[in-house]
């Protein structure tokens, strides 16, 4: 699918945005990649392992902002299959900046659809977050409404291209601003203790390949419109500072404004919508496509069903959680 191929990644100088380019030019041979960010230093870094000028590995660097739909308009030009990865995403900055993540997170998604439409892009993939299933902080409320952007834009385009659908999933082992590196640089300082939110706290969690390969299968089995989900295991998070510092004790700090103590990728108020698969879950749209496809069967011939009225896929009851040997080994 993607080779010979033009692919974009808004916001790509980000952990996911690094990864995705190194596994797609490990698996495929596509025509370019462009990484569109508003950040010159990172791009500065990501040149380091992905030169301008190396024909095994063709990339572009823009500057720009999802903010500005006429530099997304320049950018899509000639873009086959976009990953739109942007997003302003800590939420303590979120509940303190309300409009810049407004601005960022939805005026940014109306951007991209737009820009995509114009441009004749065939796929575009949104990245979306558990925290946007029954939100209680602005960061989950504004990825909300960028999924919903994203899912009603299948019916601007009349069922042609492009198509747009989102992947929503939990928390990415490592990424910027995650736990675990935080807790790396704090055990590298010689902290005595260990900040813990809440004992009872758990999160869905992912390795960034796995995050990855995800998106990769869902530009082939997306018809338009779904929310797809994985099935991924949960943690304790204080299972997962006994992984890190077994040593250490635990501190309760208390939960951080906005922040829930367990997180849900498929709320029950959706459970109608849900159809699950073998190793993940499809939301289907709340309103009418202009298409109706069948979301039971995906474009690779997978075959779903309905979940019984109420299911709730939560991190707190989920089946698989890692412990803290897994854990250990996950981090390592």
């Amino acid at each position: 699918m993607f080779n010979d191929k033009t692919i974009l990644v808004t916001g790509g100088t980000g952990s996911f945005g690094q990864k995705f380019t190194r596994m797609m030019f490990d698996r495929y041979k596509p025509k370019k990649v462009i990484i569109l960010s508003r950040d010159e230093l990172k791009q500065h870094e990501m040149r380091a392992q992905f030169p301008e000028n190396d024909p095994k590995a063709p990339i572009r660097y823009f500057i720009g902002d999802v903010r500005d739909k006429g530099r997304l308009m320049r950018a899509f030009h000639g873009v086959d299959y976009v990953v739109h990865a942007a997003a302003l995403k800590q939420v303590p900055a979120a509940e303190y900046n309300p409009m810049e993540c407004i601005k960022t997170n939805v005026n940014g998604a109306e951007n991209v659809i737009d820009a995509a439409i114009d441009n004749g892009v065939q796929k575009v993939i949104a990245l979306s977050t558990d925290k946007a299933a029954n939100p209680i902080n602005l960061y989950g409320a504004t990825k909300l409404c960028s999924d919903k952007l994203f899912v009603a834009a299948n019916n601007m385009t009349g069922g042609k291209n492009p198509k747009f659908s989102v992947v929503r999933y939990g928390n990415v082992v490592g990424s910027r601003g995650s736990v675990v590196p935080l807790f790396q640089e704090m055990i590298a300082n010689g902290e005595q203790e260990i900040p813990i939110t809440h004992k009872e706290m758990t999160r869905f969690w992912l390795r960034l390949e796995q995050g990855v390969d995800f998106v990769f299968k869902n530009f082939h089995r997306m018809h338009g419109g779904e929310i797809f989900v994985p099935k991924i295991p949960s943690i304790k998070i204080t299972d997962l500072a006994k992984a890190m510092a077994p040593d250490l004790p635990q501190k309760i700090v208390g939960i951080r404004p906005g922040e829930k103590l367990h997180e849900v990728m498929c709320p029950e108020d959706d459970s109608h919508l849900a159809i699950e698969f073998d190793d993940f879950f499809i939301l289907e749209p709340t309103i009418l496509m202009s298409t109706a496809p069948s979301y039971f069967k995906s474009m690779l011939g997978e075959e779903g069903k309905r979940v019984v009225q109420g299911f709730c896929y939560k991190s707190d009851t989920n089946e698989h959680f890692l412990n803290v040997k897994e854990l250990q080994s996950l981090i390592q």
